[in-house]
């Protein structure tokens, strides 16, 4: 899989268009069953999301093992985030990719200090 886009360049405009993402897991959230993982590279950040109903049982329990610092590329189709959950914070936080293929190109260990973190990491020697 090759990457189509940073993770800093999806916008409304790309809403409905497949595309491929890689980057590092910048965190995975399991709200209601659903996963969400922000990947990042090193232009910006872009939420992911898959939804047990799109995948096999062993697939998606392979996503939910995924942790920070993991590297992966995540295919998939671009959609407008639902009403009240846009993130302002970030360039692409209008929109999401409905994840339909990812593959794990590396997977991380768990980390001893968090390295989003520049307050944490600044002060590890």
């Amino acid at each position: 899989m090759k990457r189509t886009h940073h993770c800093s360049e999806l916008r409304p405009a790309h809403i409905g268009q497949t595309v491929t993402l890689s980057g590092w897991v910048h965190s995975r959230r399991d709200l209601g069953g659903l996963i969400f993982i922000d990947i990042r590279d090193r232009e910006g950040r872009t939420q992911t999301v898959f939804d047990p109903s799109d995948w096999t049982k062993e697939l998606f329990e392979q996503a939910a093992t995924l942790r920070s610092e993991c590297v992966v590329s995540i295919t998939g189709k671009v959609r407008q985030r639902p009403a009240g959950t846009n993130n302002t914070k970030i360039p692409t936080g209008e929109v999401e990719v409905m994840a339909q293929s990812f593959e794990v190109l590396n997977m991380a260990e768990v980390l001893p200090f968090p390295v989003d973190d520049p307050e944490v990491a600044n002060k590890v020697n």
